[in-house]
C-alpha cells in the first residue's frame, strides 16, 4: 500500500482501541485473511509495498484462495503491519471470519499488532459449497451477528450473499469486496469508517 494509511478519527468514527466491555453496542467487522489482509493473488515475484512476508508451517493439504488443493511444508503470507493500527481505529468489534479461524490469532494478529480476537467457528460447513450459490460463510456470519449490524470484508462475495443477508438479517449489513490482487487499500477503510459513522447517525436520530 503506497504511502501511510491515515487516521479515521476525523471521519466521524472515534479512535477506539479494542478493549473488554467496549464492544457491546458497536457493529461487528468480520475479517477474512486471504485476499483482504494477505493479497495472495498479487504477482508472486513482487511483494506489495509496505508488506512483510511470513512463512507459516503447513504440513497438510490446504485449499488456497483459488480453491486449489496443495500439499506443502510452508505457506507464504504477505501482511501489512499498518493495517492493524487502522483496523483498531475503526468503530467496530473485530472478529475473524476466515478459514484460519483461531490460527489467525497465532499467526496473523501478532504481525498486525492486533490483540487476540474472537473468531467464527465454521465447524462442519467449512469450505462446503451450497447448492444455492450462497457462500458457505454467509449463513454462519449472519447467525453469529445475531441481529447486530456488521460489515464483512472478503474477496469471494457475490450478489447472492447480499440477497441472503438482506432476507435473513434485520440490521444493516455491509458486504465489502476486496480485490485479492491488491488487498485492503485506503478507500476500503474509508468505506468501513463511513458505514460505522452512518450507524452512529441512525442511532442518534431514532
Amino acid at each position: 500500500m503506497p504511502g501511510q494509511l491515515h487516521s479515521y478519527s476525523d471521519r466521524g468514527s472515534p479512535q477506539c482501541e479494542q478493549a473488554p466491555g467496549d464492544t457491546v453496542n458497536r457493529p461487528l467487522l468480520f475479517l477474512d485473511v486471504d485476499g483482504p489482509l494477505n493479497p495472495y493473488a498479487a504477482k508472486p515475484e513482487r511483494r506489495p509495498n509496505g508488506y512483510t512476508t511470513i512463512r507459516v508451517p503447513w504440513n497438510e493439504t490446504h485449499e488456497d484462495g483459488w480453491g486449489l488443493l496443495h500439499r506443502r511444508r510452508s505457506l507464504r503470507v504477505w501482511l501489512n503491519p499498518e493495517h492493524g493500527r487502522v483496523l483498531l481505529q475503526l468503530d467496530f468489534e473485530l472478529c475473524w471470519a476466515t478459514t484460519w479461524m483461531d490460527d489467525a490469532n497465532r499467526w496473523i494478529a501478532p504481525v498486525l499488532g492486533l490483540p487476540e480476537l474472537p473468531f467464527v467457528d465454521f465447524g462442519d460447513v467449512l469450505l462446503k459449497e451450497r447448492p444455492d450459490g450462497v457462500h458457505w460463510k454467509t449463513g454462519p456470519l449472519v447467525n453469529y451477528a445475531g441481529g447486530r449490524p456488521f460489515a464483512w470484508v472478503d474477496d469471494e462475495q457475490s450478489e447472492l450473499d447480499q440477497t441472503y443477508v438482506t432476507a435473513h438479517h434485520q440490521a444493516p449489513g455491509l458486504l465489502h469486496h476486496v480485490n485479492p490482487r491488491i488487498g485492503l487499500r485506503e478507500h476500503d477503510f474509508h468505506t468501513l469508517a463511513d458505514f460505522a459513522s452512518s450507524l452512529d447517525t441512525s442511532r442518534t436520530t431514532d
